[in-house]
């Protein structure tokens, strides 16, 4: 009887665990298959490692995300219109032997190659490019379609880092241009140009940031309002095309930031619209018509804020007001803050410079400025670096016998500078001027404290003074030094 009741006992017990496992069996297989899916570690050589099995769904549907991204016409639109530039310059170098030691030295003569590239602006044969890839050039060249065309410069702007080209064609594959005031952080865009003399290479990315300052351009009236984006940059695409998904210019590639050189994961462009004025007005001036509010700014920080008890860090503060320029004739006073420009919002100094190279002199624009808190709105004429409303040609004199390229200061300019007259050394050549240590883009105010107005009268002083020569210079840097000469 006892035997089979613990018969009975351990059937019992072997049932119910029977049971029991079978009911946590289905519970776990209840809550497993409920529980959401996490990505799982990520395995060496796998393509699909980073998501577990019951995540394929995830890795299909990111790739058709992609696959919807076609950069296949804007990328044929766009290479038809980019070309390859080629420069040579001519370079001298001073040989020495034990007798020019106690002679002079024999110059020698060699010739550099540099590249970069190039955009067909329009179906006759005008080419935009950067002016670093042209500047110094004795001879450039052109590639289209394998072909060589010689370039002639129409124009250049150190301020933008742009330049025209034109060499002898017709119904070229011009590129259209979209506005670049209409771009969006965030947008798809393919770097085109020639890397490392590597012609027609497309590059994507996006549009990182837009209003960007990197402080490259050595002009004293510098643009930089760049576009940035991530599309690799390198080496010769400078003076290529940046263009937005359908295969339109948006921008001219320009700069890179890399402590090596090649490309770090920022590239920067200047904006189309900046381009279209500037093109414009070399094309039909030779030179860029810039216009002048008369005010030099800065921008806000939170110590210029508090000291100007603003409330915010937005718009720009006026530093400097130039004598009967635009701004003083219309009342508008140091510290005030400039805060739109004919309803453009201005943030900062990039802004700023942006919105003043879309205009001309001669345009009238409406200024928004804050003064005590106070919003005032201004209307006023631009106008040019001389002072006034019309076309500016600036003359430059060749003084062959002193082996330089000369210009006269401009109004605009001698007024941030303090000075009443000077004029600034363009190019050096062998000659005198090389030979007193004077370098490009020095501004040689007076001789003897005889002040200088023209270069032609500088160079007629220089070709005939006799004994001491002190010069009154002021360098790039705008340092102001003396030289000291004996003739």
């Amino acid at each position: 009887m006892v035997k089979q009741s613990n018969i009975l006992k351990t059937l019992l017990f072997s049932l119910v665990g029977i049971i029991s496992g079978f009911l946590g069996a289905s519970m776990y297989s209840y809550f497993n298959s409920t529980k959401p899916n996490y990505i799982s570690q990520p395995k060496q050589n796998s393509q699909e490692s980073y998501y577990n099995v019951s995540n394929k769904n995830v890795v299909k549907s990111s790739r058709s995300a992609l696959e919807k991204i076609d950069f296949t016409i804007a990328s044929s639109k766009s290479t038809n219109s980019v070309v390859y530039v080629r420069t040579y310059a001519e370079t001298q170098y001073q040989r020495y032997s034990w007798m020019d030691m106690f002679f002079r030295g024999r110059a020698s003569d060699q010739v550099a190659v540099g590249s970069g590239s190039g955009v067909i602006f329009s179906e006759d044969g005008y080419i935009v490019t950067n002016n670093h890839v042209i500047e110094d050039a004795d001879k450039i060249e052109v590639v289209y379609n394998k072909k060589s065309f010689p370039a002639q410069i129409i124009g250049i702007d150190p301020s933008t880092d742009l330049a025209l080209l034109k060499i002898d064609a017709s119904n070229l594959p011009f590129i259209k241009v979209a506005s670049s005031k209409e771009l969006q952080v965030g947008e798809w865009v393919l770097a085109v140009g020639n890397p490392f003399n590597l012609n027609s290479t497309v590059t994507a990315g996006i549009v990182s940031a837009k209003g960007r300052r990197i402080n490259i351009l050595e002009d004293i009236f510098p643009i930089e309002s760049f576009i940035q984006t991530d599309a690799a940059i390198n080496p010769g695409n400078s003076g290529g095309a940046l263009v937005n998904i359908n295969g339109d210019l948006i921008g001219i590639n320009t700069a890179i930031l890399s402590k090596t050189g090649s490309y770090a994961g920022y590239g920067f462009a200047v904006p189309s619209d900046i381009v279209v004025k500037v093109i414009h007005d070399l094309k039909n001036y030779g030179e860029v018509q810039k216009a002048f509010l008369g005010v030099d700014i800065v921008d806000i920080d939170e110590n210029l804020s508090s000291k100007l008890g603003l409330k915010d860090l937005e718009g720009v503060v006026i530093t400097f007001i130039e004598k009967d320029g635009a701004a003083e004739k219309n009342d508008i006073e140091k510290g005030d803050v400039i805060t739109s420009i004919n309803d453009a919002k201005i943030k900062g100094k990039a802004d700023y410079d942006e919105q003043m190279s879309f205009y001309s002199p001669g345009d009238k624009i409406q200024v928004t400025i804050k003064r005590d808190n106070k919003i005032f709105v201004k209307s006023l004429t631009l106008t040019n670096i001389e002072g006034t409303t019309g076309i500016i040609k600036r003359e430059v004199f060749n003084a062959s016998s002193l082996g330089a390229i000369l210009e006269a200061v401009p109004k605009v300019e001698r007024a941030r500078l303090g000075i009443e007259a000077g004029i600034r050394i363009k190019d050096i050549n062998r000659g005198l001027i090389s030979r007193m240590g004077l370098d490009e883009g020095d501004i040689i105010e007076s001789i003897n404290n005889y002040s200088i107005s023209s270069p032609e009268e500088f160079s007629e002083i220089l070709e005939k003074i006799r004994g001491r020569v002190v010069l009154k210079v002021i360098d790039k840097n705008n340092v102001r030094r003396y030289y000291s000469y004996y003739f």
